[in-house]
């Protein structure tokens, strides 16, 4: 029967399995698989020798005949869990060399993705000692017999993934209940980072792939829309398709790096997986930094050629005139889009309709560059990051793993796609997930954004604190009311923003961390595991260091290596220091990393000051100041620079948009957050805006430069410095 059953697997669903050799291992042994379906008995089954059995609960076996039938079936294991002897019993039968499959989740998945782990699996762990293997059963979820609200299939693709054999820690040294949490924690990490790991084997190797791959399924979904229109998934790759054609005689065989200079329009993304679909390679270039740093990044990629807009170009008054000088070619899409008919169009739409894959013209390797993006430039000259198709995917799957997104969410982003937040999270991800994507070009309308988030139901929104400080100022309590993700990072988030939203609109802000050398996310906090000023736990896949800094007595260094790791700059310098570390990248921040693995943001190295031999934090000191003044608004900021002293070696000045601040308030708030008096600011200056970057993080080097010239100015007369856009 097991291989009749087998060959029906192989038959209907393209059933295969991967590992199973490991099931050979003898008792006691726990087999932890997740569970997304009625059938995944089925396809763990037929792996399974005849002494294996099958955890139920005696209730659910009598709900049909067939759970009936099942029931009296040998390879069951039956337990009430209702009481409290169920544990006990499954304990016995494991210290007696025998081997179960327990499905920890103790339900059927109502979003396709691991839920929670009942903590009685880390008791039984505790108690007997047992080995463990997990499973991963992927693509069940897509099943007609699973619960969750993704699309379904007929008949899906499933294969099942066996972890090697684990041993879990020993917690002799902790309590029944500590070590109960402590060893259901680490289970559950081992199984997303199998989830991960199978992915990976079995995904598409690229983002424009899985964009084909999805629309196989979701082709006529609503994928993107902005303020102008709406596509499908299959309009969006009829666009890719159209824009390749008319792209492959003008770019030809020249440069495989092509400039990308478009704002947040559905055409972006439709540009970037043209570009891909011919192997070339998009520059994503930040429009916020002005023509001169555009025109040094352009240099620094090579580019010959850049892909904008007219009517982009003249709304934002950009003046292209030095990247035309330099020998760059601008190739505008109203020119592109004339040369279209509708009968091509139509051609277009059957064309994908009928295989979706035709529009890959040149397959490209994992390993091949994918996208080239650009630091802030916040601490210096802008660095070109070169980040793989591999490192896209990987971050989009570990994002994945970790969140319960399901085909019924609906992503608002207003960050700049220049931006790898924005790119990543908040455009390739949902492009290749069949998610619903809203773009709006500017995260700077704080009356608009709520409004549109509210008209359009969307459920995930993706900001910075300085963006949501806006929102919670100019919006309606019942605006966020469909929000059911609101991931923030760039930024640290301050107390005072998460106090705002909770209070305000009932919503938790989930705080992420990464770098656009990473693709971008590292960490990041999920209704699942989320703890209260940290960034999160460390995404599955990624290995962390910290690196002792002097004068620094609580965390280091942080150090990261993994799959969503770039490839490396495309300065030299830069480049050659990477590269010397064999993979490992340095985020040049200061964290500690608590005993359950989330990770807390102390400070940027380069933002920290030494005074009188001490290292003080300068964000930390931001940190104590925001939200400090509620008398004169959430829109009151401080910002703290340093400037060089005679006697202590650096002070501390503060920089405020709120002329009523004084002295006297500044030190009152860092005592009143117990910090030394080490943290508190010399003087105080005022700025009625404080320079930002486009994603809304301050421009502390803006800043600095501008305390500086007004210092310098004071000391030989009375004259106005203006700081520079």
């Amino acid at each position: 029967m097991r291989t009749f059953l087998r060959f029906l697997a192989q038959l209907l669903f393209r059933y295969k399995a991967f590992n199973e050799e490991t099931l050979r291992t003898p008792g006691p042994v726990l087999l932890i698989p997740n569970h997304t379906s009625w059938f995944d008995w089925l396809f763990i089954g037929v792996c399974l020798e005849e002494d294996w059995k099958f955890v139920v609960s005696s209730v659910t076996a009598q709900t049909s005949w067939l759970h009936r039938k099942m029931m009296l079936n040998r390879r069951t294991f039956p337990i009430d869990t209702s009481s409290p002897y169920a544990v006990k019993r499954m304990a016995e039968h494991l210290q007696a060399g025998g081997r179960l499959v327990l499905f920890a989740e103790g339900r059927l998945s109502r979003t396709g993705t691991l839920m929670k782990l009942f903590e009685g699996t880390g008791f039984l762990l505790h108690k007997t000692g047992a080995k463990v293997i997990t499973a991963y059963v992927r693509g069940a979820d897509r099943m007609v017999a699973s619960p969750n609200p993704n699309r379904k299939q007929l008949l899906p693709q499933v294969s099942i993934h066996f972890s090697n054999v684990l041993i879990a820690p020993r917690c002799d040294d902790l309590s029944t209940s500590a070590a109960r949490a402590r060893l259901t924690g680490w289970l559950r990490d081992r199984m997303v980072r199998q989830q991960f790991e199978a992915e990976t084997l079995m995904g598409p190797p690229s983002v424009l792939k899985a964009v084909v791959d999805t629309a196989r399924t979701l082709g006529g979904k609503v994928v993107l829309q902005d303020i102008n229109q709406s596509l499908t998934l299959r309009r969006v790759l009829a666009g890719v398709d159209l824009m390749a054609e008319q792209l492959e005689p003008e770019l030809g065989s020249g440069p495989a790096e092509v400039g990308v200079l478009l704002p947040n329009i559905n055409a972006t993304p439709v540009t970037l997986l043209a570009l891909w679909a011919l192997g070339k390679t998009p520059a994503v270039l930040n429009f916020s930094t002005g023509v001169s740093v555009m025109k040094a990044c352009a240099e620094l990629a090579g580019l010959k050629a850049i892909l904008t807009s007219r009517v982009f170009l003249e709304k934002a008054k950009l003046p292209l005139k030095p990247l035309e000088a330099a020998g760059i070619r601008l190739i505008y899409l109203e020119d592109l889009r004339a040369r279209i008919s509708s009968g091509r169009r139509l051609l277009a739409l059957i064309r994908v309709w009928l295989n979706p894959g035709v529009v890959i013209r040149k397959p490209q390797l994992p390993s091949e560059t994918a996208t080239i993006l650009f630091t802030s430039g916040s601490e210096g000259v802008p660095k070109g990051v070169v980040l793989t198709h591999a490192n896209l995917m990987a971050n989009i799957r570990q994002l994945v793993s970790v969140c319960d997104l399901t085909d019924e969410d609906r992503v608002f982003n207003c960050l700049p796609l220049f931006h790898s937040f924005g790119l990543t999270i908040g455009a390739l991800l949902p492009l290749t997930r069949g998610l619903y994507t809203f773009l709006y070009p500017s995260p700077l309308h704080y009356r608009v954004v709520p409004t549109v988030l509210y008209d359009r139901d969307c459920t995930v929104l993706l900001s910075t604190n300085t963006f949501l400080n806006g929102y919670a100022r100019k919006a309606d309590p019942y605006d966020f009311r469909s929000l059911r993700y609101l991931f923030a990072g760039a930024e640290k988030i301050q107390e005072a923003t998460t106090l705002a939203w909770m209070n305000r609109f009932g919503i938790r802000i989930l705080e992420g961390y990464g770098a656009t050398e990473c693709s971008p996310c590292l960490s990041i906090n999920t209704p699942m595991q989320n703890r209260s000023g940290s960034v999160g736990r460390f995404l599955p896949g990624i290995d962390h260091a910290i690196e002792p800094v002097e004068g620094v007595s609580e965390g280091g260094r942080l150090l990261v290596r993994g799959p969503n790791i770039m490839s490396g700059y495309l300065n030299l310098d830069a480049n050659e220091s990477f590269q010397a570390r064999g993979g490992w990248y340095d985020t040049g921040d200061i964290v500690s990393i608590d005993e359950t693995g989330f990770v807390f943001i102390r400070g940027r190295l380069k933002r920290f000051a030494k005074i009188s031999g001490e290292m003080v934090s300068l964000s930390a000191v931001e940190e104590a100041l925001a939200g400090a003044f509620p008398h004169y608004g959430l829109r009151c900021q401080v910002a703290v620079v340093t400037q060089p002293d005679a006697e202590k070696g650096e002070r501390l000045i503060a920089v405020s948009n709120e002329a009523r601040l004084g002295m006297e308030e500044i030190r009152g708030a860092i005592r009143g957050k117990g910090l030394s008096n080490l943290c508190i600011p010399k003087e105080i200056r005022f700025l009625r805006e404080i320079p930002k970057l486009g994603t809304g993080k301050l421009n502390h080097r803006e800043l600095e430069r501008w305390v500086r010239s007004v210092r310098e100015e004071e000391s030989s007369g009375p004259v106005n410095a203006p700081i520079s856009s």
